[in-house]
C-alpha cells in the first residue's frame, strides 16, 4: 500500500513538473552525450601504459626503446655500405614511429654520441661541452659494423604491423650483447622512471662469460665523460641507490687546478657557471677560469696568491658541479610489465636471452646446411648416374617425376628405412619431395657437362664437416656462447677500456672548507658578536670566519653559548671570550681560573667545549649568584702555563703572591668544578710563561683509499707529529717534496712511491736508469733541503730517465735479473743497496750496476713495520705538593700461623682511630 502511493506521488511530481523540450534552430540536432564519469580513470591508465610500455622505458630483449628500434631498423633497411643522410634516416624512420621528426632526431643523435651502434660523420654534437649536433641533412650516418653483426637477424625476429598497417615493423631486435647495460638508458613515464648506467664494453663481455661459467659477478658504471666515481652505495642500481661522481683534478702548483674529466651528466659549460657562481658567493676564492677544452677536457682554475690549492679543491667539490651525486633506478619492461632488476640479475637475463638466440640461430644453420647437402647429394646422384638420360623417352610431367625417383632410390633411403644386405645407399635425412625433383629437372645441360664429381665431393664433404661443426656447437651450447663473447671482446673490444676511476671518495663537509669570507666582530660591553658590526665603535674584530662557522661566547659570570654566524647577534653583556668553534676540535683547551660567588673560594681547571646544542646556556662555574671569572685563556693546542697571583691587600695570609702552574690539573669536561686555587680574595692574576702542549703530538694516519691524511685512525699509522715535524712523499718520476702535515692536502697514491714522517736520520735509497746511456745507478741521501710544497728531482734529467725503486728502508734488498756479459745466461743477483754504497748528497750520481744487461729489478724489502705507537698517558690529576720516589719496598713475610699482638699495639691502634683526620695528614 505504501509503495503503490509512493509511485503515485512520484507520477504526479513528473506531470506537475513537465521536462522542457530543448529549442534548436531549424537543421541542427543533438548529438549523443556521454558523461567525463570514469572515462578519466580508464583513459588515463591507458595513456599510463602506452607511455610505459611504447615511449619511455626500454624492453629487456633488446635493450631498446621503441623509437631507437624503429631508426635501427630503418637504417637496416637503407644500408648498403655507405652513409646516408640523417634527415633521410629520420624520413625512412618515420613510416614506423607516429611521433614526428623532431623526436627521431633527438633520438638518433642521442645513439650517435654513445658510438656503438651508428657511426657517424660530421658535426654530431659534444656530450662534455653540451654542444649540439649540426642541422639533419648536414650530417651523416650508417650502421656499425658491431650492429651488423649482433643486432640483426630477420629469421629470427619477431615482427609486427606499423602504427598505419602499411609496413611490418620488428617487435624486437635479436640483440646478442647486453646493449641496455652498455649504453645506459634514461626514461620518464606517467607515475615512473628509468635511469640505468652506461657499462664499460669489456667489463660486460667478461662478466657474461662468468655467467656462463656459473661464477658470481659485480657490475660498476663507467661513464664516457671519465672522471671519478664512488660505487660504494650503487647495490645493483637498483631503487635507492646513490653513486657520487667528482671531476679529476690535477694540482698543476701553487696557483692553478686543472679539471681534466667531468662528472657524467653535466658538461663544461655548467660547470664553469657553477665555479663563477660559488666565487661569486665569496664560498671560494679563484681569480678566473679559462676553459681550453679542445680534444680533451681542459678547465684552468687560477688562484690568487696566498689560497689553498688543496683546500680549493675541497671547496670545488662542495660547491661547485666537480661533485654530483645520481641515484640509479634500473626499470625494465619484462613481459609487457615494468620490473625493477638489477644490473647482475639484467645481464643474467640478458646472456640467457643471448644463449638462446644463439642456440636459435644454429638450428636455422643446420637446417640450410642439411638442405645445402640433401640437394647437393641428389644432384650428385642424378647427374653421376645419368639418370637424365632416362627422361628423354617420357611423355608427361607425371612420368618424368617418376622416373627420375625410381632412379634415385637406387643411390638413397630414407632415414629411418631398413637397409637391405650391404647396402651402400646413400642414407638421406628427409623424404624426397616433388620440389627435390623438379630442382634436378632445372639444371642446364652445360652445367651437366661441366660437372665435377671431385669438386662435387669435395663441396658435400665441407657441407658434412661444417654440419658436425654446428651439431657440435649445439651439444656444447655454453662453450659456444663463451667463445662468441670472447670473439666480441678481440673484435671490437679494443680501445674500450674503462674511463671511469673507482674510487672511495670522504665526505667534504662545507664547514671544513668554506672560504673565511667574513671577519668576526665583537662588542664586549653590549653583548653583540657577528660580522656585520664593522661600523661600530665600540666593536673589534677577533678573526677571520665563514658564513658557515659556529660561534662560542663566554662571559665573565662563568656560563657561555654556541651560536650559528650571523650578521649581529646578542649573547649577552659582558663578554669575556670570543672565537670560532670547532665541535670536532678536541685539541683547543681552556684555562680557567673563577670565584665561587657563595663561598669566595678560586678555583682552577682546564676543559674541553664538546657534546653542546647550539643557542643553549651553560655553565662552567657552580652557578652560584656572584660568581665571577678571574682568568681565560683559550688554547688551540692544549698548550698549559704558569700564571702569577697576586692575593688581595685585605687576604690574611702572609705570602701574597704566588706561582700556579696549570699543567698540574688534568684535562677534564666543561661541567667539572675545578681545583682550590686558594680561600683568600684574589687581586690579579697575569701569564708568566706559555707551556708545552700537555696533550703531545698529534698521531697521524694515511687512508690510501681515499688518499688523504686523518686523526680518526683510518689506514696507515705514520707517527706522532709536533708543529714543526713534515711529511716526506717520494714520487714515480724521480722527485721528493716535503710537506707539512695538513688535513686538506690530496694525495695521488698512484704516483706516489714512500709516504712516511721525516726524521733527522731518514735516507732515501733509489735505483734508477740514466736516460742517455740507459745505465743502472744506485744512489742513497739525505733530505738536505728544507722548503714546503716544492719538488726536487733526485735522479738524471736526461730525457728518458726513470725512477725504478726507492724505499726509506734502513737496510734495503733489491733482487737483479741480470747477464754478465754476451754469452752468458740469465742469473739472479741480491744485493743490499746499504752496502753497495754509502750515503752521499742529493745531487749526486750514484753509483753504476756494472753488468752486461739487466733484465729486470725488483725490491724485496718494503718500507719496514708502522712506527711504535706511544702508550695513552693517563690523566694526571693535581700534584701541588711534591713527594720524593717512594724507595721499593721489600715483600712481606708470608704468616700461615696465628699472629701475636700485644696489649700495647691494640692501645696504640685505638689511640689513632681516635684522632682527628685533620691531625693526621692524610687527608
Amino acid at each position: 500500500m505504501a509503495a503503490a502511493e509512493a509511485t503515485t506521488l512520484e507520477a504526479a511530481e513528473e506531470e506537475a513538473t513537465p521536462e522542457e523540450e530543448p529549442k534548436f534552430a531549424p537543421g541542427e540536432m543533438i548529438h549523443d552525450v556521454a558523461t567525463v564519469n570514469g572515462m578519466y580513470q580508464n583513459w588515463f591508465l591507458d595513456y599510463a601504459s602506452y607511455v610505459i610500455l611504447e615511449r619511455a622505458v626500454p624492453a629487456i630483449e633488446d635493450g631498446l626503446k621503441p623509437v631507437q628500434r624503429r631508426i635501427l631498423h630503418a637504417m637496416k633497411e637503407m644500408d648498403d655500405g655507405r652513409f646516408n643522410k640523417v634527415a633521410n634516416v629520420i624520413g625512412q624512420t618515420m613510416q614506423y614511429h607516429p611521433h614526428g621528426d623532431a623526436s627521431i632526431g633527438d633520438a638518433m643523435v642521442n645513439l650517435g654520441q654513445k658510438d656503438l651502434l651508428i657511426e657517424t660523420q660530421g658535426n654530431w654534437g659534444d656530450i662534455r661541452t653540451g654542444d649540439g649536433a649540426a642541422a639533419p641533412r648536414y650530417i651523416e650516418a650508417r650502421l656499425s659494423k658491431f650492429a651488423l653483426d649482433v643486432v640483426f637477424n630477420p629469421d629470427i625476429t619477431e615482427w609486427q604491423m606499423s602504427y598505419d598497417g602499411r609496413k611490418r615493423e620488428p617487435t624486437t631486435l635479436p640483440v646478442k650483447f647486453p646493449l641496455l647495460l652498455a649504453q645506459g638508458v634514461e626514461g620518464i613515464a606517467v607515475g615512473l622512471s628509468t635511469k640505468i648506467m652506461p657499462h664499460n664494453f669489456r667489463e660486460l663481455c667478461k662478466a657474461s662469460i662468468d655467467v656462463l661459467r656459473g661464477r658470481d659477478i659485480q657490475l660498476f658504471p663507467d661513464f664516457p665523460t671519465g672522471g671519478l666515481c664512488d660505487v660504494t652505495n650503487y647495490n645493483g642500481g637498483l631503487r635507492g641507490a646513490k653513486i657520487r661522481l667528482r671531476a679529476t683534478i690535477e694540482k698543476v702548483d701553487k696557483t692553478m687546478l686543472v679539471i681534466r674529466d667531468i662528472p657524467y651528466g653535466t658538461t663544461t659549460t655548467a660547470l664553469m657557471e657553477s665555479i663563477v657562481k660559488a666565487s661569486e658567493a665569496n664560498k671560494i676564492k679563484i681569480k678566473k677560469v679559462v676553459d681550453n677544452t679542445a680534444a680533451e677536457v681542459e678547465i684552468q682554475v687560477h688562484l690568487p696568491a696566498g689560497v689553498s690549492p688543496d683546500l680549493t679543491m675541497d671547496a670545488l667539490y662542495a660547491f661547485t658541479d666537480c661533485e654530483i651525486s645520481i641515484s640509479p633506478n634500473t626499470c625494465v619492461i619484462i613481459e609487457e610489465k615494468p620490473r625493477f632488476v638489477g644490473v647482475e640479475d639484467m645481464l643474467r637475463l640478458s646472456t640467457q636471452k643471448t644463449l638462446r638466440l644463439l642456440e636459435r640461430e644454429l638450428e636455422i644453420r643446420q637446417e640450410e646446411l642439411q638442405e645445402k647437402w640433401h640437394s647437393a647429394s641428389l644432384e650428385k646422384i642424378f647427374i653421376e648416374n645419368r639418370i637424365y638420360r632416362k627422361i628423354e623417352e617420357c611423355e608427361t610431367w607425371e612420368e618424368i617425376l617418376q622416373t627420375i625417383d625410381a632412379g634415385l632410390r637406387k643411390f638413397v633411403r630414407i632415414e629411418g628405412e631398413k637397409p637391405k644386405a650391404n647396402d651402400t645407399r646413400i642414407v638421406l635425412a628427409r623424404a624426397i619431395t616433388e620440389d627435390d625433383l623438379t630442382r634436378l629437372t632445372e639444371i642446364r645441360i652445360k652445367r651437366i657437362s661441366k660437372f665435377d664429381g671431385f669438386k662435387a665431393e669435395e663441396y658435400i664433404q665441407r657441407l658434412e664437416a661444417e654440419l658436425a661443426e654446428v651439431a657440435d656447437h649445439l651439444a656444447n651450447l655454453t662453450r659456444y656462447a663463451i667463445n662468441y663473447f670472447e670473439g666480441l671482446l678481440k673484435k671490437y673490444g679494443q680501445h674500450r677500456e674503462r674511463k671511469t676511476q673507482l674510487r672511495t671518495f670522504d665526505v667534504v663537509t662545507a664547514q671544513k672548507v668554506a672560504v673565511a669570507n667574513q671577519k668576526l666582530y665583537v662588542n664586549y660591553q653590549d653583548g653583540f658578536v657577528g660580522y656585520g658590526l664593522k661600523k661600530d665603535e665600540k666593536a673589534v674584530m677577533v678573526c677571520d670566519c665563514s658564513d658557515l662557522d659556529d660561534i662560542i661566547a663566554i662571559k665573565r659570570d662563568g656560563t657561555f653559548t654556541v651560536s650559528r654566524i650571523a650578521e649581529k647577534t646578542f649573547v649577552g653583556k659582558d663578554i669575556l671570550h670570543v672565537g670560532v668553534y670547532n665541535k670536532n676540535d678536541d685539541r683547543l683547551v681552556y684555562n680557567m681560573i673563577y670565584q665561587d660567588g657563595a663561598s669566595g673560594i678560586s678555583f682552577a681547571k682546564r676543559f674541553l667545549v664538546t657534546g653542546i646544542t647550539r643557542d643553549k646556556s651553560y655553565d662552567l662555574t657552580k652557578g652560584t649568584k656572584g660568581t665571577k671569572t678571574l682568568y681565560l685563556t683559550a688554547n688551540p693546542n692544549s698548550e698549559s702555563e704558569v700564571v702569577g697571583i697576586q692575593l688581595a691587600d685585605k687576604a690574611p695570609a702572609r705570602v701574597k703572591q704566588f706561582d700556579f702552574d696549570f699543567a698540574e690539573l688534568a684535562i677534564k669536561g666543561k661541567g667539572s668544578m675545578g681545583n682550590i686555587v686558594t680561600k683568600q680574595p684574589i687581586k690579579k692574576i697575569t701569564q708568566k710563561s706559555l707551556g708545552d702542549s700537555t696533550l703531545g703530538g698529534r698521531e697521524l694516519f694515511f687512508d690510501s683509499v681515499v688518499g688523504r691524511l686523518n686523526h680518526a685512525g683510518h689506514g696507515r699509522y705514520l707517527g706522532t707529529f709536533d708543529t714543526d715535524d713534515t711529511l716526506l712523499r717520494v714520487f714515480r718520476d724521480g722527485s721528493y717534496d716535503v710537506q707539512s702535515p695538513d688535513l686538506s692536502l690530496h694525495f695521488d697514491t698512484a704516483n706516489m712511491v714512500v709516504l712516511r714522517k721525516l726524521e733527522p736520520d731518514t735516507v732515501i735509497s733509489a735505483v734508477y736508469i740514466e736516460g742517455e746511456s740507459k745505465a743502472h745507478y744506485v744512489k742513497r741521501f739525505k733530505v738536505e733541503t728544507s722548503t714546503l710544497d716544492k719538488r726536487f728531482t733526485f735522479i738524471a734529467e736526461t730525457k728518458g730517465s726513470k725512477l725504478l725503486v726507492a724505499t726509506a728502508f734502513t737496510e734495503p734488498q733489491v733482487e737483479v735479473k741480470l747477464q754478465r756479459d754476451k754469452k752468458a745466461d740469465k742469473e739472479t743477483e741480491k744485493i743490499l743497496l746499504h752496502e753497495f754504497i754509502d750515503v752521499k748528497g742529493w745531487k749526486a750520481m750514484g753509483n753504476k750496476l756494472n753488468y752486461f744487461k739487466i733484465h729486470s729489478l725488483a725490491l724485496l724489502t718494503d718500507e719496514g713495520p708502522e712506527p711504535q705507537r706511544r702508550e695513552a698517558k693517563k690523566k694526571a690529576g693535581p700534584a701541588t705538593i711534591p713527594r720524593p720516589a717512594a724507595a721499593p719496598e721489600e715483600p712481606l713475610p708470608e704468616h700461615n700461623g696465628d699472629v701475636d699482638i700485644s696489649a700495647a699495639e691494640v692501645a696504640q691502634a685505638q689511640a689513632v682511630l681516635k684522632t682527628p683526620k685533620s691531625q693526621l695528614k692524610l687527608f
